[in-house]
């Protein structure tokens, strides 16, 4: 990642209002999301920026819900257009996989439509057994 650009954990760097409009009008999973919705999942998550150390921006953004002690989903990946193909991404992922491994998790899980090999880049893969696994949706 470009040195202008700083991985944070601190909860000032997200900008809630940015954030919300990325997922909601750009993310293909969370199109629509209601801004409620999106400031519950905050709140209930650890968050993670990259933040443009020039104009103070932030530039990315991931969040991941876990129990701290042996699962952890990482979703709502989010790099800004504009500096898609700088590196901003895999730092992202860098500084989350950083931040869990102290904690010990046994799994952490993620989906994605588009993104396989930067998530490769950081020890993920296919589900060893994808049929012992399962998922309810709702809406």
């Amino acid at each position: 990642m470009d040195a202008r650009f700083r991985f944070s954990t601190d909860p000032e760097d997200i900008d809630r209002e940015l954030v919300h409009r990325w997922l909601s009008e750009q993310a293909y999973w969370a199109l629509g999301r209601a801004r409620s919705v999106q400031e519950a999942a905050i709140d209930a998550s650890r968050n993670y920026a990259v933040v443009d150390d020039e104009s103070a921006a932030q530039v990315a953004y991931a969040r991941v819900v876990t129990d701290g002690a042996t699962f952890a989903w990482l979703c709502d990946v989010f790099v800004a257009p504009g500096v898609r193909g700088l590196g901003v991404g895999v730092g992202l992922i860098e500084g989350v996989v950083a931040d869990l491994e102290p904690l010990g998790l046994r799994r952490m899980a993620l989906s994605t439509a588009d993104a396989h090999g930067l998530y490769e880049k950081f020890g993920f893969g296919a589900l060893e057994r994808p049929e012992q696994w399962m998922v309810r949706l709702q809406g």
